[in-house]
C-alpha cells in the first residue's frame, strides 16, 4: 500500500529526474544528434526519440502511446522518421548525446553519476511495468558504455514509468489527451497558448474540449475550473505519485532513497540553472527543491 511518505517520494523525485531527461529536449548536442543521424526537424527528432524503443511503430501507436499530442503533428514526423533512421540509430545518439550535454551543463556531472547511477538503476531494474508500454520499453534498452548516458537511460526509464500511469490516471478519469491539457489551464498550472503550440492543437479543438469538460461540470463558463476539477485534478496528481512510488519503495532502502536525492539535486539544479528550460513548460516540471 502507497503511503503519504511514498506519494511525496515519488513527486520529489520526479523533480530531480525529470531535468536530467529532459536534456534530450532542450539542449543543442541532442539537437544536432538528431539532424545528424538524418531527422528533420525538432518533432522528428521529439517523436522519434521517444518512440524509438518501441521500434519502427506506426504514427497512430505513437499518437496513442504519448497520450496528449495532436495526431496530425506526430504524422508529420511519423512514420517517415523510420527511413530515415532506424529505432537503434535513433536510440544510440540521443543517449550519447544526452552525456554531452549533462557534462556541458555540469561540471560534476561524472562524479554525480559515480555516486547517482547504482541508485537509479535500482530503482529502473525494480520497476513494474505491466501495461506501461513506454517503461517497458525502454527497461530493455541496452544500458550504453558511457556512465553518464546510462544515468541518462535510468532516468528516462523512470521517468516513462511515471508517465505511463499518469495516462492511466487520466484515462480512469475519463479525460482524452487535450482535455488534460485544458483541465491543467483550468486549473492554473499551465498557459493555454504554450500547451497549443508546444502539443499541436488548434483553438477549434480546444474550443471544443472546454465545451466538453463544461458539460461534465469541470470547468465553469468562463472555462476556470470548478470544485469538481480542481478535485478531479488533485485526485489525478495524488494517483500518479501512488503509481509512481513502487521503484523506489521496492528497489530502494530507506538510505538510498535519501542518498539518491541528496546526489541527484545538484545534477538537477545544474540542468535549470542553465535556462534551457522554461519555468512554467508544457511538461508542467517544477523547479527542483
Amino acid at each position: 500500500m502507497t503511503t503519504n511518505e511514498d506519494r511525496s517520494t515519488a513527486r520529489l523525485l520526479w523533480s530531480l529526474i525529470e531535468p536530467v531527461h529532459a536534456v534530450s529536449y532542450f539542449s543543442q548536442p541532442c539537437a544536432d544528434a538528431m539532424d545528424e543521424v538524418g531527422l528533420k526537424g525538432f518533432w522528428m527528432g521529439y517523436f522519434a526519440g521517444r518512440a524509438a524503443p518501441l521500434g519502427a511503430c506506426p504514427a497512430a501507436v505513437v499518437a496513442a502511446t504519448f497520450y496528449n499530442f495532436a495526431p496530425a503533428r506526430v504524422r508529420r514526423a511519423i512514420p517517415e522518421a523510420w527511413q530515415r533512421a532506424t529505432p537503434t540509430e535513433v536510440i544510440e545518439a540521443r543517449s550519447a548525446a544526452a552525456a554531452i550535454a549533462l557534462r556541458q551543463w555540469s561540471r560534476d556531472a561524472d562524479e554525480q553519476t559515480r555516486r547517482a547511477l547504482p541508485l537509479l538503476e535500482s530503482a529502473a531494474v525494480a520497476a513494474k511495468c505491466d501495461g506501461r508500454v513506454l517503461a517497458a520499453a525502454n527497461q530493455q534498452v541496452a544500458p550504453p558504455a558511457d556512465p553518464v548516458a546510462r544515468l541518462w537511460q535510468a532516468t528516462t526509464t523512470l521517468r516513462e514509468h511515471r508517465g505511463d500511469g499518469h495516462l492511466a490516471a487520466l484515462i480512469a478519469a475519463e479525460l482524452d489527451g487535450l482535455e488534460a491539457h485544458v483541465l491543467a489551464v483550468a486549473v492554473g498550472r499551465a498557459d493555454a497558448e504554450q500547451l497549443k503550440k508546444a502539443r499541436g492543437w488548434n483553438d477549434e479543438e480546444w474550443r471544443t474540449a472546454v465545451d466538453r469538460l463544461r458539460w461534465r461540470g469541470l470547468v465553469d463558463d468562463d472555462g476556470v475550473a470548478t470544485d469538481d476539477g480542481h478535485l478531479l485534478t488533485a485526485r489525478i496528481e495524488d494517483t500518479t505519485d501512488d503509481l509512481a512510488a513502487q521503484p523506489y519503495r521496492d528497489g530502494l532502502t530507506a538510505t538510498g532513497l535519501d542518498l539518491l536525492r541528496t546526489v541527484l539535486r545538484p545534477l538537477a539544479r545544474a540542468v535549470t540553472a542553465t535556462n534551457a528550460i522554461p519555468f512554467p513548460n508544457p511538461i508542467g516540471l517544477p523547479a527542483p527543491r
